[in-house]
């Protein structure tokens, strides 16, 4: 088997808009949650989310661009420069040809299946639709994308799995690789659901935070009065690669990946197992997965998404998995600073544990306020303060709606 190495990152989120930006985002825990500014919210039931901040795509896509890309694709093409740039990878030196592109998002592109749509029926006479309507919302023309500007021709796919999606994409690529299929894999996730459809959609789920009166603080993992999640938008991208392949050229590696599990819950589309069942389950396969005892983690980046039977299911698992070794653990849920990003989570949320591996510190749950009984108060969740830790290993889990568990284990070189 080969190994399988990280050597480029990218990253656009609600606390940063490159990987320089949002390590120290996550350093200094930083809230990404105001005010919705995309459309007027005014009259719905949650009034903000984690938008993007002060982020100029024409540094990236010229307006003709734009135009043909919905915004999920666009955060997508963003990220993968920014990685392919940060890799050293040069065309003219590898195989294109063992090259390829797995992509995640959720959901694709929900802002033209809105607009477009919605232009067409309302106008006067029959509906007209744009040449470009399916290009810009189907959920895997971002590879697509990716692919053509890069040239690689290797596999070319995308994961949909909720909020699974991009773990899943990693997961694959790190398998593929590992197999001697590809020596490269372009891979991550991205998620525009910042719409009217998208915030109503989960606001009438009862899936959202109202926590309208004060935002910044509305994403509370593991606190006694949290509410719902807060919506986020964004991408995140690694450059997977053969570790024989990486040496020979040179790269520059962050860390490597040790392995990976999926698994189901089979219990609820929505909902997650009461007892934590298929997120224990997928933590224990992958570090079988990696080889790796319990024992050999440092830092958990859980799910953590600030609903009240999500956290407490998965403390539950972290406990059935690692037994007392649990309390020596760091665990910590940075969609408390980030919002929920959907498909584009795992990768988000994996970049922030490598980014822990190489600078010696676990990010925090910020917004922790008041202790919920039902979760033991022995764990150490990092609550509002970063922690100076040499994380040698960590794990991400990320999970879906449908009932979909993925966890992925990343260790310094």
């Amino acid at each position: 088997m080969k190994r399988v190495v990280v050597t480029g990152l990218g990253a656009l989120t609600p606390i940063g808009n490159n990987i320089t930006d949002y390590l120290e985002g996550l350093k200094s825990g930083k809230s990404g949650a105001a005010n919705t500014t995309r459309f007027d919210a005014s009259e719905f039931r949650t009034r903000f989310s984690c938008e993007l901040k002060d982020f100029d795509m024409s540094q990236y896509l010229d307006r003709k661009q734009v135009r043909r890309m919905d915004p999920y694709a666009q955060y997508a093409m963003v990220v993968a420069q920014q990685a392919y740039e940060d890799s050293g990878l040069e065309k003219d030196k590898i195989n294109l040809d063992r090259c390829g592109v797995i992509w995640g998002s959720g959901i694709g592109g929900f802002e033209t299946i809105e607009h477009d749509i919605e232009e067409a029926t309302l106008r006067t006479g029959p509906p007209k639709y744009s040449p470009f309507l399916i290009p810009k919302l189907i959920a895997d023309i971002a590879p697509g994308h990716i692919s053509i500007k890069y040239e690689f021709r290797g596999i070319n796919y995308t994961t949909v799995s909720a909020c699974a999606s991009s773990s899943h994409a990693m997961i694959n690529a790190t398998d593929y690789i590992k197999l001697g299929k590809a020596d490269v894999i372009i891979c991550g996730g991205s998620e525009a659901a910042i719409t009217k459809a998208g915030m109503g959609g989960f606001s009438s789920m009862k899936a959202l935070s109202e926590r309208n009166d004060d935002p910044a603080t509305a994403s509370r993992p593991f606190d006694k009065n949290r509410d719902g999640f807060v919506l986020g938008e964004g991408a995140g991208c690694v450059i997977l690669e053969d570790y024989d392949h990486a040496v020979k050229r040179g790269a520059k590696i962050y860390a490597e990946v040790l392995g990976g599990a999926m698994t189901a819950d089979a219990y609820h589309i929505t909902a997650p197992h009461p007892e934590g069942m298929g997120a224990s389950n997928v933590m224990k396969l992958a570090l079988e997965d990696a080889k790796l005892n319990r024992e050999d983690v440092d830092y958990i980046n859980v799910h953590g998404t600030s609903t009240p039977l999500g956290d407490i299911a998965e403390v539950k698992a972290i406990q059935k998995v690692f037994g007392d070794y649990a309390y020596k653990l760091n665990i910590s849920s940075t969609k408390s600073m980030t919002g929920h990003l959907l498909g584009a989570a795992g990768a988000i949320e994996g970049i922030a544990g490598i980014l822990a591996i190489n600078h010696n510190f676990v990010p925090p749950t910020i917004n922790h306020f008041e202790e919920d009984q039902d979760i033991d108060k022995r764990l150490n969740l990092t609550f509002n303060n970063a922690q100076e830790k040499s994380v040698d290993v960590m794990l991400s889990n990320t999970f879906g709606f449908g009932g979909h568990n993925t966890s992925i284990v990343f260790k310094k070189m």
